[in-house]
């Protein structure tokens, strides 16, 4: 559980062998690097550095110069400097443009530094240095960083001169403290991941390794989704963000990974973290810079109710009392308030493409509601308590309305009466969901987009499950996993995996060729340990174990969990092998706090995450709407009978409403909730199917809305 890293690299001609061991310095914001290079004589060794310090290859400046007599190589871009200084000497330095003047180029066509370059201004620069080896033993490359290039310069000459292993031992004494406090989930030794025929790969100490790894020194609780850009081979300096980005989908599932290995102190960061980066308005952006700067700017609903399902985890963990827990309560009721006067369908789900009803935002926001109304309730404040149960109520009520195709010719073919789909596109301002109508897929060519929602299946509806909704064995479940199987299911070389759904184009081209915006979208580990938690949910620990070994032999050489993994024909010059990783985002932050959240699922006989709220209300207790409601910018167009309509406004008003075509009205005052929500329930329980309700506002000002709206009671 410790991330320092030993590469070893032969050339293929067997000439020589370069190894490295790379660590940073606890001490200073230095990265170190110990390299041995063994081989015929007459070897020379050279460093290449190309600075990215904008973010970007371009706009960064490079030199040569001095430190207190002490030879560096030295970049600066966007106020942030490094130094490049070595244990041994260099015979030769240069900064030059990358694929003009730069050393690269130059040691390739003649064997040693050729041209040298003092300065290499405002571009996208490459510094070089040849290293003596005259020593004959072990060199040391010390990168420093700073605001300033003589602090970048101080701390590259301190970690050289205060050695390697000296701060190998310092780091790894941090990291081996961090660990020992954590839940012992380890695999048994039988059972971990051999890199070729050799040593076992701990993936549960990698694993929170990487979760830790992954988040910022100077934003305390802010965990990127991973250090890797997908496909970065293929990007240029146009992709900033690559996956360098806090989404909070991913930093609250991460979060729950910390969690389930006992790092609350570390959760509750995260925690803390999420609530300075809410949003005015309640929600949280799409994804943002680690300032909390937003970078894309979609609305992903699960994103805004995942962060109070982390309240509820902690809480219920033990790592929230409920004094902290009021710390918190207006992070959570704003939050809760957005979600009620923004949900339940989304703008985008949580493949960050399609707008409509998807079963998996769906269950997180039923799940998060829950869990508002729970600390609502120990806050004191019942009356909002009751309102979120109500919705949560409506909702949970409506996702088979909105998601439940039957008698489709996918249906027919399965040899089920329905199933759940991925999304159904929401009709205008209406409330109705279009099962029959049409979701325009992303990243495929525009002739093959447009796929009918009743098509279209994905293993997002396992989540009904996975967040309480839903029992395993649920008949409605039960069929929606035979047809998952039967569009998603990919045979690998270790087992099954999963692919996000049918017809998805995010992945390499069937030749191997890197994603560019279409492609054909491939195998997630991630979708594997889903799985997995749901035949553990389902009773079955035995299948749960084998999809944990699959999802095991997807990682890396190094024990990293790939966003995907390839699933086609080997294509070896592309280095593209089936079952292993493919050129997508790698580590996947999000797998690797799946597989921990998994071992910890199995450790105790349960899904880890799973909220007693929901299994409680809607499996033990199966509980029923007593009302339906209604928005403005969500209209239901009807409500079934026996049911109170609550009609949801954004401001004081009085509505003015009939449920006889307005041969008798009734006015009735809308009361302020406190969740930006003023609300009236109208008695329509009485009233008979085929009745029509019809109503409008006069807003406090006294101006009138202007407009009938109506909404008909169904049998």
């Amino acid at each position: 559980g410790v991330p320092v890293f030993h590469l070893h690299n032969v050339s293929r001609d067997g000439i020589y062998t370069i190894d490295k061991e790379i660590v940073s310095d606890p001490e200073h914001d230095t990265v170190l690097q110990r390299i041995r290079l063994t081989g015929q004589p007459g070897l020379r060794l050279f460093a290449l550095l190309a600075p990215h310090l904008v973010n970007g290859g371009g706009h960064n400046t490079g030199w040569i110069g001095e430190y207190k007599g002490v030879p560096m190589l030295f970049a600066e871009g966007d106020g942030t400097y490094l130094a490049l200084a070595c244990s041994a000497p260099f015979l030769a330095r240069s900064a030059g443009y990358a694929g003009v003047n730069d050393g690269w180029q130059d040691v390739s066509r003649n064997g040693r530094l050729t041209g040298i370059y003092d300065r290499a201004e405002n571009g996208n620069v490459a510094l070089t240095a040849e290293i003596s080896l005259a020593s004959g033993g072990p060199v040391v490359l010390a990168l420093g960083f700073g605001r300033k290039w003589t602090e970048a310069a101080f701390r590259a000459r301190a970690s050289l001169q205060r050695g390697f292993d000296a701060a190998e031992a310092g780091y790894a004494e941090a990291w081996r403290e961090w660990q020992s406090g954590l839940a012992r989930l380890d695999p048994p030794e039988a059972r971990r991941v051999r890199v070729d025929g050799g040593h076992g790969h701990n993936l549960y100490r990698i694993s929170t390794a990487v979760l830790r790894c992954h988040e910022s020194p100077t934003f305390p609780g802010g965990l990127i989704a991973s250090l890797s850009i997908p496909w970065g081979a293929s990007k240029g300096d146009d992709d900033l963000g690559g996956y360098h980005l806090v989404w909070p989908r991913d930093l609250a599932e991460t979060a729950g990974g910390l969690i389930a290995a006992n790092a609350g102190v570390d959760a509750r960061r995260v925690l803390d973290y999420l609530r300075v980066i809410q949003q005015e308005d309640g929600s949280w952006a799409q994804n943002n810079w680690l300032d909390g700067m937003p970078y894309w700017h979609g609305l992903q609903m699960d994103e805004c109710a995942f962060p109070i399902l982390l309240v509820e985890m902690m809480r219920r963990n033990g790592l929230l009392s409920d004094s902290e827990l009021r710390d918190f309560w207006p992070m959570v009721r704003d939050a809760a308030g957005f979600v009620l006067r923004n949900g339940p369908a989304t703008a985008q789900d949580r493949w960050e493409e399609d707008a409509g009803y998807s079963p998996f935002t769906l269950a997180v926001e039923v799940a998060a509601l829950l869990a508002a109304a729970e600390a609502a309730e120990l806050m004191g404040e019942a009356g909002i308590a009751g309102f979120l149960r109500d919705t949560a109520d409506a909702w949970n009520e409506d996702i088979d309305a909105w998601t439940y195709a039957k008698d489709t010719p996918l249906a027919r073919e399965a040899g089920v009466e329905g199933y759940y789909v991925r999304i159904t596109p929401r009709d205008g301002d209406g409330a109705d969901a279009e099962i029959g109508g049409i979701v325009m897929v992303r990243n495929k060519p525009p002739a093959e987009a447009d796929v009918a929602a009743s098509a279209l299946i994905s293993p997002d509806a396992l989540a009904l499950v996975r967040f309480g909704l839903r029992a395993a064995d649920d008949p409605r479940i039960l069929n929606t996993v035979r047809v998952i199987d039967q569009v998603t299911r990919v045979e690998l070389p270790q087992g099954p995996g999963w692919r996000r759904y049918n017809d998805d184009g995010y992945g390499e081209h069937e030749d191997g060729s890197p994603f560019d915006g279409t492609g054909q979208g491939r195998t997630w580990p991630l979708l594997i340990g889903e799985r997995a938690h749901y035949e553990l949910a389902r009773g079955d620990e035995a299948e749960a174990r084998r999809l944990l070994a699959v999802m095991e032999a997807c990682s890396s050489d190094g024990g990293l969990l790939p966003e995907q993994v390839w699933d086609a024909d080997d294509i070896p010059e592309r280095e593209l092998f089936r079952g292993r990783p493919s050129g997508s985002a790698m580590p996947l932050v999000w797998a690797h706090a799946e597989y921990i959240k998994l071992l910890r699922s199995l450790a105790d006989g349960a899904v880890f995450d799973m909220s007693p709220l929901t299994v409680q209300r809607y499996q033990r207790e199966k509980r029923r709407p007593r009302l339906r409601d209604w928005r403005e910018s969500w209209r239901r167009g009807s409500i079934p009978q026996g049911q109170i309509l609550r009609v949801e406004l954004c401001e004081a008003a009085t509505l003015h409403w009939s449920a006889d075509d307005w041969r008798t009205t009734q006015d009735t005052r809308l009361e302020e909730i406190g969740l930006g929500i003023f609300a009236a329930e109208l008695p329509t329980q009485a009233l008979k199917s085929g009745a029509a309700i019809r109503f409008t506002w006069c807003r406090a000002d006294g101006s009138w809305r202007g407009q009938d709206f109506s909404v008909l009671v169904s049998g």
